[in-house]
């Protein structure tokens, strides 16, 4: 199945990726995990639970547009975003913080 992911980020920059296949539940889970802890990100919820969209969104963030610019880095976070949320379209807006279908 094709899956597309957008990414929004602060005024009109905006990457979009395509997919063929996401991760699998599992493997999409480390995938956030690891790069959630590369990238030094935090939880945003007072009670340190952390979950898939939050994780997509702080690592967006962190990334920033440049980041997306690791064709095979944005390959993964697109694969680990379906994976994860098994849609489709993602569209993750990070300046509202909103993860869409």
């Amino acid at each position: 199945m094709h899956r597309e992911v957008s990414i929004k980020f602060a005024g009109d920059e905006e990457v979009t990726l395509h997919t063929t296949q996401g991760m699998s539940l599992d493997a999409a889970r480390v995938w956030l995990d690891q790069e959630f802890t590369r990238l030094e990100c935090e939880p945003v919820r007072p009670t340190g639970k952390v979950l898939f969209a939050d994780k997509l969104l702080a690592i967006a963030e962190a990334a920033g547009a440049a980041g997306f610019a690791d064709a095979a880095w944005a390959a993964d976070y697109a694969r680990a975003a379906a994976g994860a949320l098994d849609r489709a379209v993602i569209r993750v807006d990070v300046a509202a913080s909103t993860i869409g279908s």
